[in-house]
C-alpha cells in the first residue's frame, strides 16, 4: 500500500510534516463503507489563509489535526456508488463537503450542508469544528459524495497545462467571486475590496471580471498593494493617517464606492495610528462608512464564535463592536457565510480554460514542496504577496 504524510497543526505557530494513514473508503469511527466516495492522489493543495488562522491559535483547532481544504487532485480509487468519474480524471474539490442530498444542498447551499458535520451545518477538509474530515495537505486524501461534490475537468492534458490557475478553484477565486457578486459588482460599479491577501486579489480579479470600472484594494503591507497594482487595481494604504474614505476621494472624485467586500475577518488590524493594533470590528465598520446608501456588503472574510487569542472577552465570543446603526441607516445589504463554491466553480473553470481570467497571475502563485509546506506557512504569516500552492508528487514543478 502507498504511504501518506500530511501537514499537522501541533499547536500555535508550529506545523510539521508526519506520516499519516493512506485514506480509506471509509467514514467517521465506526469504519462504515463509503462506496459514494473516492481516493485522491494529491496534484495541488494549497495554503489558505484561514489555516493561518488556526495555525496562529486563533481557534480552538486540536493539536495533531491535518490541514489543508484547497484541494486539486486525480481520481486513483472509486466506491462502488461513483458513477461520473473514472480513474485519472483530474478534478477540483470544492472546500465544502456536502451530502448533495439534504434540503440545504438541494437548494445549492452546500456550505452548510445539514449531514456531514455533526456539530452544526457545513463542513470541511481540515478544519476545526467542521466535522473532523482529514485535510488535504497530504499526499493522498478521501473525498465523500464524489459524483456530487467533484469538479471534473475536460480534458487531462488542457488541466496540467492551466494547473497553476484551476487549483485556485476549490476556494479562493469562487470565494473572491462570491464576496464581489453578492456585494452587486457589475459593470460600471465601483468597488473597495479591503485585504490583499490572496481571497482579496481574487475578489479584485474577479470583480474585473464581472465588469467593474474600478476596482479599489486596500492593506498595510506595501508588497500585497503591489501585487494589486500588477493586474490594473487602485490602492488604498490603510497605515496611512488619511482615511479610507478621504483616500478612495483622491481616486474616484468621491468618498464613497457603490459596493464593498471584507476579504480581511476577524484578525483585522486598525488603520492609521491604530495600524499596529488588532481591531476585530474596523474593517466592518470601514465599509459601511465607504459604501453608498443602498449598496451592498459582501463578507466572505473569515469571523470566529470562539476566538481564544481574541483581544477581550467579547470578541472571544465572536460579540465585535459593529456600527449597526450606521448599516441600517445607510440600508446596507451584508451577505456572509462559507461560499458555496459549486455555484460558481464550473463557470469560473470555463473562464480560466479561455484565457478569462489569470487568477494564478493576480494572486502570484508559488509552488512548493509537501516538505517546504511549514516554511510556506512561516512566509505567509510575514505577509508575503504569494499563494502558496504544495506540489506533493512533484507533477507541476
Amino acid at each position: 500500500m502507498a504511504e501518506n504524510r500530511g501537514v499537522a497543526y501541533l499547536g500555535p505557530g508550529e506545523v510539521a510534516l508526519h506520516d499519516i494513514d493512506f485514506p480509506k473508503l471509509e467514514l467517521d469511527e465506526q469504519k462504515r463503507k463509503c462506496e459514494h466516495g473516492v481516493i485522491l492522489k494529491i496534484v495541488t493543495t494549497n495554503i489558505c489563509g484561514s489555516d493561518q488562522h488556526m495555525v496562529r491559535g486563533r481557534t480552538t483547532a486540536p493539536e495533531g489535526l491535518i490541514l489543508g481544504h484547497e484541494i486539486t487532485g486525480e481520481v486513483i480509487e472509486i466506491g462502488r456508488d461513483v458513477e461520473c468519474l473514472s480513474k485519472g480524471d483530474i478534478v477540483s474539490v470544492p472546500f465544502n463537503i456536502a451530502c448533495g442530498r439534504c434540503r440545504n444542498c438541494k437548494a445549492g447551499k452546500t456550505g452548510i450542508c445539514l449531514r456531514v458535520n455533526p456539530a452544526r451545518p457545513g463542513a470541511a477538509y481540515g478544519y476545526v469544528d467542521m466535522g473532523g474530515w482529514i485535510g488535504g495537505q497530504a499526499e493522498y486524501v478521501m473525498v465523500p459524495y464524489a459524483d456530487f461534490n467533484l469538479l471534473k475537468f475536460p480534458d487531462r492534458d488542457q488541466a496540467m497545462a492551466k494547473i497553476k490557475d484551476l487549483t485556485c478553484l476549490s476556494d479562493i477565486l469562487p470565494t473572491g467571486y462570491h464576496g464581489a457578486y453578492t456585494a452587486g459588482v457589475g459593470p460600471g460599479s465601483t468597488v473597495y475590496i479591503a485585504g490583499a491577501g490572496p481571497v482579496g486579489l481574487a475578489s479584485a480579479a474577479a470583480s474585473q471580471l464581472l465588469g467593474a470600472a474600478v476596482v479599489i484594494v486596500g492593506d498595510l503591507i506595501p508588497e500585497r498593494l503591489a501585487q494589486a497594482r500588477s493586474f490594473g487595481c487602485e490602492t488604498v494604504d490603510v497605515s496611512k493617517d488619511a482615511s479610507v474614505a478621504d483616500q478612495i476621494d483622491q481616486i474616484l472624485g468621491e468618498p464613497e464606492v457603490d459596493s464593498a467586500v471584507d476579504c480581511v475577518g476577524f484578525e483585522a488590524r486598525g488603520h492609521a495610528g491604530k495600524a499596529g493594533t488588532e481591531v476585530p470590528a474596523e474593517v466592518l465598520n470601514t465599509v459601511m462608512t465607504v459604501v453608498r446608501a443602498g449598496g451592498d456588503i459582501g463578507i466572505p472574510g473569515l469571523y470566529v464564535t470562539e476566538d481564544p487569542g481574541a483581544v477581550d472577552e467579547a470578541a472571544k465570543l465572536g460579540n465585535l463592536s459593529i456600527r449597526i446603526g450606521l448599516g441600517w441607516a445607510k440600508s446596507c445589504r451584508f451577505i456572509t457565510g462559507q461560499c458555496p463554491v459549486m455555484t460558481y466553480n464550473r463557470q469560473l473553470m470555463m473562464a480560466i480554460l479561455h484565457d478569462r481570467i489569470q487568477i494564478a497571475k493576480a494572486t502570484n502563485v508559488t509552488m512548493i514542496s509537501l516538505d517546504d509546506a511549514a516554511q510556506g506557512y512561516k512566509d505567509f504569516d510575514q505577509g508575503a504577496a504569494k499563494k502558496f500552492v504544495i506540489d506533493p508528487h512533484n507533477m507541476v514543478s
